[in-house]
């Protein structure tokens, strides 16, 4: 990890309270994987906690970051302007392994969309077949036209005003995509749902888990995840996603304890 002053390049809304920023940063840009994630600072020192943001794309000594505005930190990061300083600390955590098999299925649901773009880049470098399943509330979607140049996408809607009407487990089931390797980020029960079928059609589930932070660094065990053996730092059954994740192989966890 490394923790720097990056130089913010560009900052755009590209969906309602969603925001993409570009972010000069070459020694944490050149050591970071698919799945890692950044840990931003704000300048106000009254919060003193950083944010976890997923790594969109990196490339050429920059990180693309799209983060959902929640609260105070992303809100004055979603301020930023052109020549602005933001400090940074990553790349953090764990990303995806190497991927073996030839056949690999992308998923993504809401703000865990961003993360699977720079790893469907990196699997379509490596010759994959990728396929791309999105899942959104409805048709106000993002990011669509870049995932296009790495795979075939399918996109399901929970409304139906898009593409499939359901989850992304529904979209995999009605148009028998293939889940020998899945790779997935998003909110706990689509990847509940998406671990069990996957398990369940004797695929592999590579996930990423979203999860409120504090230190980001594990130190503190305020991000744990319920996990099936024993943890070798803690000695009980938790696991710390901001360092023994974020990524997880699905059978790993302990969905029932979650």
């Amino acid at each position: 990890m490394e923790y720097t002053k990056g130089t913010v390049v560009s900052v755009q809304t590209i969906a309602p309270g969603i925001i993409d920023m570009l972010v000069k940063a070459p020694g944490i840009a050149k050591e970071a994987k698919p799945g890692q994630f950044v840990c931003l600072y704000c300048d106000d020192n009254a919060h003193l906690l950083p944010r976890p943001i997923s790594i969109c794309e990196s490339m050429n000594g920059h990180l693309r970051l799209v983060f959902r505005i929640v609260g105070f930190g992303t809100a004055e990061f979603a301020e930023k302007k052109s020549g602005d300083p933001i400090t940074i600390l990553g790349p953090v955590g764990n990303g995806y392994p190497e991927i073996e098999t030839d056949d690999v299925t992308v998923v993504g649901g809401g703000i865990g969309i961003p993360p699977m773009l720079y790893l469907s880049r990196k699997l379509k470098e490596q010759g994959k077949n990728v396929t791309i399943v999105l899942g959104f509330r409805d048709k106000g979607t993002f990011l669509v036209d870049a995932f296009e140049n790495y795979g075939k996408v399918v996109i399901a809607t929970d409304d139906g005003s898009l593409g499939v009407h359901g989850t992304v487990v529904d979209a995999i089931r009605e148009l028998g995509i293939s889940v020998e390797t899945v790779c997935a980020c998003g909110p706990m029960p689509m990847l509940k749902g998406l671990a069990s079928y996957t398990e369940q059609n004797g695929g592999t589930a590579l996930i990423s888990l979203e999860e409120r932070m504090a230190c980001g660094i594990g130190a503190c065990l305020g991000c744990i995840t319920k996990t099936k053996d024993i943890d070798g730092h803690s000695h009980v059954k938790n696991a710390r996603i901001c360092t023994e994740g974020p990524v997880f192989d699905s059978k790993v966890l302990d969905f029932s304890r979650s």
